[in-house]
């Protein structure tokens, strides 16, 4: 049976053909809004856009990442709602409909999803750990006075001529060194040890509960993310109003966005930039392909894409005074500059630099609780978003297999990723978490983008593309969204893997310097899911009837240019079969 053409005229304005299963539905357009608000919203909305806007020139940084988040990541954030939206599918069949050479593409995707699924949530697991470590009169990183303490510990909170030095130790750094994650029985990467059993109870609970949150599809996540997706900006909003009433807030905040304009000279700064919004807004990881296949095809798509896109960009600012007005209330107390107290970033700036400052508030345990709270729930929300992007490729790719049984699907799937997450679990699982972290989903990911935007914008055809919109939505996209798709965020997203491949920085993680071999295997994981791609198109070119000539036949290069700019030519509509 053929397949719709890769190349050629543009389809007509209609929906694609019905499926054989009966597709579900969002209950309520606010499932669908919070479900993609919760997975675009994580845990680097926290910490990683304060510490790249600080790093990367204050207040100046705004400038590059609006512009990056308007010509870059919104429009590939609109693009993938309307391709779900359109063709009803996962990210595996939807190249069928679109050009199936790159199906290895959707493969690619869902293997990027399982990485993420082996470390993000051994970090939801940590703050799990934290929050019931938080219910007690005086928080167990409150103090140096504990089994797991070093003569390094110093508590300078309270207390006059206190040295702080380049060897001292918070209280809550060696919590969560020397007692949540017990890295000093690990050598590194040698010798990762042995697994914490307190850690694997908390993951086995977290996936507990994403299991049950996801074994009967949107019906019963778009209920959950009422809770995950909302409590987030509440616990968000009274640690903005606590952390703005704390002596030194102040500097903090004039830290954080005081504009350093030289800094916009720099090409690092806008490559951080355009990293940022991508991985913040998420397109490529078949999050949003797969929510919005479950929405109505006339919904509009158009709006969810802007609104959604600037509530994430919001939350970003706004939770960089969040933090950065504690920060300034530490650098107070200590009495050193709000630099040197910023050093942290990664996980490390939310389980040490922020618990040691709520362990030294007026009603720490209230404020530990709620915090480590909100960490869970926004860790939820990305993974509900990322396993929904296999589980709809998968059971979307193999219908009549799948078809009845998600959830056994859905168990197997995350027993798979509860497996392929014991190795973070072990006393040196941190220094797993940071190399999965580096480039399980690095490049890769950003690499899978560039294809499906050249895939779908050159190939497909902007014009047969901007029929599909109109089909939906009774307007065509502007002439800004069509540059953007077919040029210049493809052209951004170059710009970003080019920069990243040729600046590559030493890996380390609390002074452990990353072996040569370790970073050799982590190039390998990068390209064990980019090489889907190629794999499958040469499999496609080897298993399509005919010999070779006949074959190039049904992929003209100039079909491209013809679909791309709207060129209409019968001749050009021949694609590889299924």
């Amino acid at each position: 049976m053929a397949e719709q053409p890769c190349l050629g005229p543009p389809a007509s304005p209609a929906a694609p053909n019905p499926q054989t299963h009966p597709r579900d539905k969002w209950s309520k357009k606010m499932d669908f809004l919070l479900s993609v608000v919760g997975f675009a919203v994580d845990l680097g909305n926290v910490w990683r856009f304060p510490y790249i806007c600080y790093q990367n020139g204050g207040g100046a940084f705004l400038i590059p990442y609006t512009l990056m988040a308007v010509f870059g990541g919104v429009p590939l954030f609109y693009m993938e709602l309307a391709l779900g939206q359109f063709h009803r599918t996962g990210a595996i069949p939807i190249w069928k409909r679109i050009c199936p050479i790159f199906k290895g593409i959707g493969f690619a995707i869902c293997i990027i999803g399982l990485y993420v699924s082996f470390y993000y949530n051994t970090i939801i697991a940590w703050a799990l750990y934290y929050f019931y470590s938080s219910f007690s009169g005086t928080l167990p990183w409150a103090s140096c006075d504990n089994p797991w303490n070093t003569p390094d510990c110093t508590n300078y909170f309270g207390k006059s001529n206190v040295t702080w030095t380049n060897f001292s130790r918070s209280p809550a750094e060696e919590f969560y060194t020397r007692k949540v994650l017990e890295i000093q029985k690990s050598g590194g990467l040698y010798d990762i040890g042995g697994i914490r059993w307190q850690l694997l109870l908390c993951l086995f609970l977290i996936f507990t509960i994403v299991y049950f949150s996801l074994w009967k599809g949107v019906k019963t996540s778009g209920k959950v993310v009422w809770v995950t997706a909302t409590l987030p900006y509440v616990v968000l909003l009274i640690l903005l109003i606590r952390g703005a009433t704390l002596p030194g807030a102040w500097r903090g905040v004039v830290f954080y966005l005081r504009p350093d304009w030289g800094k916009l000279l720099s090409t690092a700064v806008w490559v951080d930039a355009a990293a940022q919004i991508f991985f913040s807004l998420g397109p490529g990881f078949g999050v949003l392909l797969a929510l919005a296949s479950y929405n109505h095809f006339h919904n509009n798509c158009y709006r969810d894409a802007l609104v959604t896109s600037a509530v994430n960009c919001l939350t970003s600012f706004l939770s960089g005074f969040v933090i950065f007005t504690v920060l300034g209330y530490m650098a107070e107390m200590r009495d050193v500059e709000v630099e040197d107290v910023a050093r942290d970033k990664g996980p490390s700036l939310l389980f040490i630099t922020y618990p040691e400052a709520i362990a030294n508030m007026v009603g720490s345990t209230f404020f530990a609780i709620i915090f480590f709270l909100m960490m869970i729930t926004l860790g939820l929300d990305s993974t509900f978003g990322g396993l929904e992007a296999v589980i709809t490729a998968v059971m979307d790719e193999y219908p009549q297999v799948l078809a009845g049984r998600r959830e056994l699907f859905v168990l197997g799937l995350i027993t798979v990723c509860f497996l392929g997450s014991l190795s973070t679990l072990t006393y040196g699982g941190a220094y797993v978490v940071k190399l999965l972290e580096e480039f399980g989903a690095g490049c890769s990911i950003l690499a899978v983008v560039l294809l499906e935007t050249i895939a779908v914008s050159w190939f497909y055809g902007i014009q047969r593309f901007s029929h599909d919109v109109k089909a939906m939505l009774g307007f065509t996209p502007g002439l800004f969204w069509k540059l953007c798709w077919v040029a210049i965020s493809p052209a951004l997203l170059a710009f970003i893997v080019i920069s990243s491949l040729l600046d590559q920085p030493p890996l380390t993680l609390f002074e452990y310097q990353y072996p040569e071999w370790s970073i050799s295997v982590g190039f390998l994981i990068g390209a064990s899911s980019f090489i889907c791609i190629p794999l499958y198109m040469v499999y496609k070119l080897v298993w399509t009837p005919g010999s070779l000539k006949q074959v190039r036949k049904k992929i003209p290069v100039c079909g491209v240019i013809c679909s791309t700019f709207g060129f209409s030519s019968s001749t050009q509509s021949m694609s590889i079969l299924h």
